[in-house]
């Protein structure tokens, strides 16, 4: 790890494998809907869960753990927001016209 890099744990990831929508119980009451071929993350205590693994176990769904990642520069990433509305870059007026 270099000068200005930063270690960053990340979230294990969930891969549906198989072809129909999946609901992966998790820890807490909690679960996880994932489409045919769709992917979610899950937190690390999640991953020793028994529904997990039976379903792992099966091949209905693949595990990724990717421990630690490294982010040059050592900042924090930044992810662009697709949510709510964009800005056209066009001012509007409000209020009463």
């Amino acid at each position: 790890m270099g000068r200005g890099e930063l270690k960053e744990a990340t979230m294990p990831t969930v891969s549906n494998k198989t072809q129909k929508p999946l609901s992966v119980p998790l820890p807490g009451g909690k679960i996880l809907h994932l489409g045919p071929g769709k992917t979610g993350q899950i937190s690390p205590k999640a991953v020793d869960s028994p529904h997990l693994k039976r379903l792992a176990d099966a091949g209905d769904v693949v595990i990724v753990n990717e421990d630690v990642r490294t982010t040059p520069g050592g900042g924090q990433r930044r992810r662009n927001s697709t949510y709510g509305h964009t800005s056209s870059g066009v001012s509007r007026r409000g209020g009463d016209r």
